[in-house]
């Protein structure tokens, strides 16, 4: 069974940096893509990033230069650093792990609460 264990989010005040780690129990080479995604109260899940196998990256317009996705292979782990925060992106953030047209894996998610 695949886990994915994030950590990292916390209170911080706008304007501020967090950087959220998700780690994998198996190797991220082994799924097509690893992503972000982030659910505020009483909202949908909405997409915030993705990197695939391959390196290339999607993201929100809302977090298009304020975010960045990267992975470590080495460490089986998928970094979202996140920049010039704003009240808005308050949410549970949860990492993903998709394996295309067979399964999505989920984490428990990490709370990011911004302050304005």
């Amino acid at each position: 069974q695949v886990q994915l264990v994030e950590s990292g989010g916390g209170l911080v005040q706008a304007g501020g940096s967090l950087r959220l780690s998700c780690a994998a129990s198996e190797s991220i080479f082994s799924f097509n893509a690893m992503g972000w995604y982030r659910q505020a109260a009483g909202k949908q899940r909405d997409l915030v990033a993705t990197v695939t196998s391959g390196g290339a990256t999607n993201y929100a317009d809302s977090v298009k230069g304020r975010f960045t996705i990267s992975r470590d292979n080495a460490k089986n782990t998928v970094y979202l650093q996140m920049n010039s925060l704003k009240a808005e992106d308050t949410a549970v953030y949860f990492c993903s792990a998709h394996r295309y047209g067979i399964r999505d894996y989920w984490g428990q998610g990490t709370q990011v609460t911004v302050s304005s």
